[in-house]
């Protein structure tokens, strides 16, 4: 075998398995795509693109109600709530903590994300 042939067969070789690696990276993509549609739905339309409705003019959509405002006692309630949360999990006393603020966040992680989160906490020693 001559040092030409040799080449022509590493490249041959080299094309090949790159081609192999990409095609089924592809594959891998769209079986990925199709499952996020399948289990999440398309909740959200693509970018530059208008959602369409087809209700009828008649319905009408009724306006959400408005949530009542919270009283103050479930505030300081909540308040007692975290800091016996964070205090348990810290293995220390409340009257080592305080508390100065606290806001809701969303949580649009997907199930493979929230589980990780789980995890990785469960797994620190504290």
């Amino acid at each position: 075998m001559t040092i030409s042939e040799a080449l022509l067969q590493t490249g041959m070789t080299a094309v090949v398995g790159m081609g192999t690696v990409f095609s089924v990276l592809i594959i891998l993509m769209l079986i990925i795509m199709v499952m996020e549609k399948l289990f999440t739905g398309n909740k959200t339309p693509a970018a530059g693109l208008k959602t369409v409705t087809t209700a009828p003019e008649k319905a009408k959509i009724a306006p959400a109600p408005e949530k009542p405002a919270a009283p103050a006692d479930d505030d300081e309630e909540l308040i007692a709530v975290l800091t016996a949360a964070v205090a348990a999990s810290l293995n220390t006393s409340t009257y080592n903590l305080r508390i100065k603020s606290y806001r809701r966040i969303e949580n649009n992680s997907t199930a493979w994300n929230k589980a990780g989160v789980r995890e990785t906490i469960s797994s620190r020693d504290f």
